[in-house]
C-alpha cells in the first residue's frame, strides 16, 4: 500500500463515520481551546506584572526602615528606626549611584478656590521625574534643593490639574494641601497606573514637606537607581556598609528589583502552568473520546481488517492505519481549537484591549504537540487490537 492509498483509506474511514468524527473533534477542540486560552491568560498576566515592575527601569534598589530577625528559640526581634533625609543624601555620594529618591506617601485634601478633593500625595526628591521616567507636560519638576529645607512647591498629575483647574494653566497658582499653601510649578504628562495606583491622580511635593504633612519621622522608602555598569549585589553591599556606619547596626531592609522580579516570575510561572493544567484536563476527556470511537470502529470493521490481512497487509501497516486515524483526529481537533482561540482573542483585542492576554508561538506549538500525543496514546490500544486480528477469525466474524 502506497502512502497515497493509506491517506485515502484514513480519510475515507473517518468520513464514513463523520458524525462520530465531528463530535470527537469538537470535544477535542474545546479541550485544546481551554488549555490555550488559560495559558495565554496566565502568560499575559505574568508579562503584565513584570512590565509594571520594570516601567521605572530595571536597576533599582529599595531601602525600607526596620529589620526583622530571629534569635534564640524562635524569638523575633523587630527593630524599626527611621530612614532620614540625611541617609538619602549619603546614598547620593556612593559610586555608581545615578539617582536617589526619598519617598513618603499618604492621602490629603487639596483645595483651590471653591474646589477640593482628596488625593494621593507623594513626598519625593527632585530627581524623581528622571528616576521614575515622569515627563513634565508644562512647567518643571521640583527643583534640586536642600532635602531638609525645601520650599512649598507642588507638581500636579494630569487628573488633579483637570479636576481643580480645568483648561486654566495652574502654573504659579497656590493650592492648599493639608492646610498649607503650595505653589504649583509643573504638571506631569499622563502616566497611567502602577500596580493599581493612578499616577495621574497624584501630587508631588518635596520629601521634607511630606514628612511634615503626614507627621512622620521616617521615610517610607529610599529608592536608589544605580548604573548598569555595576550589579545589584555590589551596590547593595555598598549601601549596607554605608547605612551600618551611620546607624551602628543593620536596622533596615534592602530589596533589589532582581529579587522581586525573580520571585514574581516564579509565582506567575506556576500560575501559568496551573492554568494550562486545568485546560489539559479537558484534553483527557477528548482523549477518552478518541479511544471510544476507535474501539467502536474496530469492532464494526472486523471484516475490513480481515480482508486487508488476507490481501497481504502486515501487522505494522494495520497498526499504522488506525494510529493515523487517531493522530488525524487529534491534529484537526487541535487546529480547530487554536483557530477558535485566535478568533476569540481578536474579539478581545477589539472590545477589551486592556485585558492582559499573550498568545505565544510556544503555547500554540505546545498545544498542537499535546493534542497529537494524546491522539497517539488514545489510538494505541484500538490499533493494536485491529493489528492482532488473524485474517481467518476476522473474515469469519462477517
Amino acid at each position: 500500500m502506497t502512502l497515497t492509498d493509506g491517506a485515502k483509506w484514513v480519510f475515507k474511514a473517518l468520513w464514513i463515520q463523520r458524525s462520530r468524527s465531528l463530535l470527537t473533534i469538537l470535544g477535542f477542540s474545546i479541550g485544546i481551546a481551554a488549555m490555550v486560552l488559560l495559558s495565554a491568560m496566565g502568560e499575559g498576566l505574568r508579562l503584565y506584572v513584570l512590565n509594571e515592575f520594570t516601567q521605572f527601569g530595571s536597576h533599582i534598589v529599595a531601602i525600607t526602615p526596620g529589620k526583622t530577625e530571629t534569635f534564640g528559640l524562635g524569638g523575633i526581634l523587630n527593630t524599626t528606626r527611621p530612614l532620614s533625609l540625611s541617609d538619602a543624601e549619603a546614598m547620593e555620594r556612593l559610586p555608581n549611584v545615578e539617582e536617589v529618591v526619598p519617598v513618603v506617601m499618604g492621602t490629603a485634601q487639596i483645595k483651590y478656590g471653591q474646589r477640593s478633593r482628596y488625593t494621593n500625595v507623594a513626598g519625593v526628591g527632585a530627581l524623581a521625574d528622571k528616576a521614575w521616567k515622569l515627563e513634565v507636560a508644562t512647567g518643571e519638576f521640583l527643583p534640586r534643593e536642600d532635602f531638609r529645607r525645601s520650599r512649598s512647591l507642588a507638581v500636579l498629575g494630569t487628573t488633579v490639574k483637570r479636576e481643580l483647574f480645568g483648561a486654566t494653566s495652574p502654573l504659579g497658582q497656590f493650592v492648599r494641601i493639608g492646610g498649607e499653601r503650595y505653589r504649583v510649578v509643573g504638571v506631569i504628562a499622563p502616566k497611567g497606573e502602577f500596580l493599581g495606583t493612578d499616577l495621574d491622580d497624584m501630587i508631588f511635593i518635596p520629601a521634607s514637606k511630606g514628612l511634615q504633612l503626614f507627621n512622620r519621622e521616617s521615610l517610607m522608602e529610599i529608592d536608589v537607581f544605580y548604573s548598569p555598569r555595576t550589579s545589584s549585589q555590589a551596590i547593595s553591599e555598598k549601601i549596607k556598609k554605608q547605612l551600618i556606619s551611620r546607624h551602628g547596626f543593620e536596622d533596615f531592609t534592602i530589596i533589589t528589583q532582581d529579587q522581586v522580579l525573580e520571585t514574581m516570575d516564579d509565582i506567575l510561572q506556576i500560575l501559568t502552568y496551573a492554568a494550562a493544567g486545568l485546560g489539559a484536563i479537558s484534553l483527557l476527556v477528548g482523549g477518552v473520546g478518541i479511544t471510544t470511537i476507535l474501539m467502536i470502529t474496530v469492532n464494526e470493521r472486523v471484516s475490513e481488517v480481515g480482508l486487508l490481512r488476507a490481501l497481504g497487509a502486515t501487522v505494522p501497516l494495520i497498526r499504522t492505519l488506525f494510529l493515523a486515524e487517531a493522530l488525524l483526529l487529534g491534529l484537526v481537533g487541535g487546529i480547530c481549537g487554536i483557530v477558535a482561540v485566535i478568533v476569540l482573542l481578536f474579539l478581545i483585542f477589539l472590545f477589551a484591549p486592556g485585558l492582559p492576554v499573550e498568545l505565544s508561538l510556544e503555547i500554540i506549538t505546545g498545544a498542537l504537540a499535546i493534542s497529537l500525543l494524546i491522539g497517539l496514546v488514545a489510538g494505541v490500544n484500538p490499533a493494536s487490537r485491529a493489528a492482532n486480528m488473524t485474517p481467518i477469525d476476522a473474515l469469519r466474524a462477517e
